[in-house]
């Protein structure tokens, strides 16, 4: 079984490439099914075996499938690009995987989904063509099979902060919570690479986040004490933004789903935010890591710039 690969789904992804990278520096065969294998090559380089095919072919899943010991589901369709084929990616094909795999006898099954989900909130909010109603589908179906199942609910990633920043000035449509857990992608990746190893933690679900929860204000001045650059905060009306949802949505439904996206993140549940000390616990007593703290993501972020071309 240790030489069997293990299958990651969404490897090129922005937690994918991170999981994938942890799996290789612990000597695991790593499998990934790419719509471009060039492409995938680039991204994770040669220790890899690369698939190509799409996630929406059976025929490419199950070909995927052959051989495998273990599946990391980290597919998300949350781009311009992809968004119309949001619940053909992210739903129907997730769920074939999970036909396939255990007609292909794979039990051990990681889901990478989102941090919390309560159905409350998201009828409270109207929130109807988001993520989380289709990771609470998956979840649900997960319960009810036969798999060795995990289920990881990664906080928003550190990275929101940097993609809402453009020159000096962080500008955040509403304001953003009082606070907000986020987790480093590096952190995502390695919890994801000790989980998927262990057999250990059948049925169990970790809300994964960084060591604590920050606001947008805040995460701009740690920003500017960091790179030494100042970094101002400014909120951003979210009427104009709903006004445009409405007006374009046949065109471009992705900011639609931007918008609820955002609806949700300033509505974060505190009570939530409260327990993200204990949720972090848990992580760090459950996982063999060190943590990176939003000062250690800024730093890395500054490299990796440093790198490019």
């Amino acid at each position: 079984m240790e030489n069997k690969p293990i299958l990651v789904l969404g490897g090129t992804g922005h937690y994918g490439k991170h999981i994938v990278r942890s799996l290789l520096e612990k000597g695991e065969p790593v499998r990934v099914l790419s719509r471009n294998a060039v492409k995938a090559r680039k991204i994770l380089g040669d220790g890899v075996e690369i698939i190509e095919g799409d996630i929406t072919s059976r025929e490419s899943v199950v070909e995927s499938l052959n051989g495998v010991r273990a599946i990391v589901i980290s597919v998300s369709a949350f781009t311009p690009k992809l968004i119309r084929k949001l619940k053909l990616i992210e739903r129907d094909s997730v769920l074939m995987v999970l036909e396939e795999a255990q007609k292909a006898g794979v039990s051990r099954v990681v889901y990478i989904s989102v941090y919390e989900i309560r159905e409350d909130l998201l009828r409270e909010l109207n929130i109807q063509l988001g993520i989380a109603w289709i990771k609470l589908e998956i979840e649900a179906a997960l319960a009810k099979s036969d798999f060795n199942w995990t289920v990881l609910g990664v906080a928003p990633s550190m990275e929101i902060f940097f993609a809402m920043t453009r020159g000096d000035t962080m500008m955040v449509p509403g304001g953003g919570p009082p606070a907000l857990p986020t987790v480093s992608p590096v952190d995502v990746g390695e919890i994801t690479a000790q989980t998927v190893l262990r057999g250990d933690l059948k049925g169990k679900r970790f809300r994964v986040t960084g060591p604590e929860a920050i606001s947008f204000p805040e995460a701009a001045k740690r920003i500017s004490n960091v790179t030494g650059k100042t970094i101002k905060f400014r909120k951003i009306p979210l009427f104009p933004l709903k006004i445009a949802s409405v007006l374009i949505w046949p065109f471009n439904p992705f900011l639609r789903h931007l918008l609820e996206f955002i609806k949700l993140m300033n509505n974060f549940p505190q009570d939530v935010v409260a327990k993200v000390p204990e949720d972090h616990q848990l992580l760090v007593k459950t996982f063999s890591y060190t943590p990176t703290t939003f000062e250690m993501e800024v730093r890395r972020r500054i490299r990796c710039h440093d790198k490019s071309p």
